[in-house]
């Protein structure tokens, strides 16, 4: 009975004190999952990606993938974890994040834009989804109550952080939900615009997701039938656009370098 209380204790303090930042102008939520608990699975979603995936050779492709993403990290509103990006050497059209701070992207992908600003957009949209900790909270709901506990107070054996990091890597792969989406879409047109990137690189990315898979589902959907429609992203994302003024809109998209790198995708 004592344990019992020890634990309520716990978890009630842990309610009262997790109001996280998950969002650009400030916006909090109720987070159980510290940030220390959060980078430590996402540690061990990597060994596993690593594990099961070819990671691409070519140092140069990471170290500019890694430079996209940091500049979008120094302008977002979680900057209290170290994030980490890889390119996987895939013919998949896709990209994820994991709790934790870790994106990776896929060739497959990278050989479908035509622009660096297209690569920010990815990235930043990626980026907010850790920010806004979709992965997370999806997390907690999945592990349910008693595993959470565990978690939350320390108290976790080899079997639950197993399972944790099994769910966990399963719900970063299936995709999120159409509200989840629509902010990563939101937040991640702020953050690349703010990164100093032309915000029709994500308008852009999402025409030529269109046109690649016309009438099936692609990396935008993700997989889940729940998720927002490509044309009502890029709709959405056009009147994100249109608020920006001329000067921002007519950034350079960045489309020489880039095609420079493409070419040296294999």
């Amino acid at each position: 009975m004592r344990r019992l209380s020890i634990t309520l204790t716990v978890l009630i303090l842990a309610i009262l004190l997790s109001c996280a930042t998950t969002g650009p102008g400030g916006k909090k939520d109720f987070i159980l999952i510290s940030d220390s608990q959060e980078v430590g699975l996402g540690q061990q979603f990597d060994a596993q990606v690593r594990s099961e995936s070819k990671v691409l050779a070519d140092r140069q492709w990471q170290n500019y993938f890694n430079d996209i993403g940091q500049r979008v990290v120094a302008v977002c509103d979680r900057k209290t974890i170290e994030y980490h990006f890889t390119v996987i050497e895939s013919d998949d059209i896709n990209a994820f994040a994991t709790p934790g701070g870790y994106v990776y992207i896929y060739t497959g992908l990278l050989k479908l834009m035509e622009s660096e600003a297209e690569l920010a957009a990815v990235t930043s949209h990626e980026i907010s989804h850790i920010v806004a900790r979709h992965g997370v909270k999806r997390l907690q709901q999945a592990l349910g109550l008693s595993v959470l506990i565990e978690l939350v107070t320390g108290k976790s054996d080899s079997k639950t952080l197993e399972t944790a990091i099994a769910i966990g890597l399963g719900v970063a792969l299936s995709g999120y939900s159409r509200s989840n989406e629509r902010e990563a879409d939101e937040f991640g047109i702020h953050y690349m615009t703010l990164a100093g990137f032309n915000p029709k690189g994500a308008t852009n990315m999402f025409e030529h997701m269109a046109a690649a898979s016309p009438g099936k589902r692609n990396f935008f959907e993700n997989l889940l039938a729940t998720h927002p429609e490509t044309q009502e992203r890029i709709s959405n994302a056009n009147a994100k656009v249109r608020q920006y003024s001329a000067d921002i809109r007519s950034r350079d998209l960045g489309k020489a370098h880039y095609t420079q790198m493409k070419a040296r995708l294999p």
